[in-house]
């Protein structure tokens, strides 16, 4: 099981998975190359959702999928600091609508 974990320090983000910082995964789609940002709509979160799932189920359903992940569960990350596990990411992407 993988820990994926969000950081805010100092108006920076940090996102690491098993305590390395998590690839962007601009190669699939290039939403925010400034770095990933959570707890609302946008490019930052979008950039997240999609490398987050690339990381954990593989780059065809991260691209199939994303947007709504991005919705259900990226944009209500609490701001400071939050924590996700594969399986817990795996059972969002289950839920989803269309999956």
């Amino acid at each position: 099981m993988k820990r994926y974990e969000g950081r805010r320090h100092n108006g920076l983000t940090d996102v690491r998975v098993d305590g390395v910082p998590l690839n962007p995964r601009l190669d699939l789609h290039n939403h925010s190359p400034t770095g990933f940002e959570w707890a609302y709509g946008g490019s930052g979160p979008a950039q997240l959702a999609l490398a987050l799932l690339a990381d954990c189920v593989g780059d065809q359903l991260a691209l199939q999928h994303y947007q709504e992940f991005k919705r259900a569960i990226v944009e209500a990350l609490p701001r400071q600091h939050w924590t996700l596990t594969s399986e817990q990411i795996e059972y969002a992407l289950q839920s989803l609508p269309g999956t």
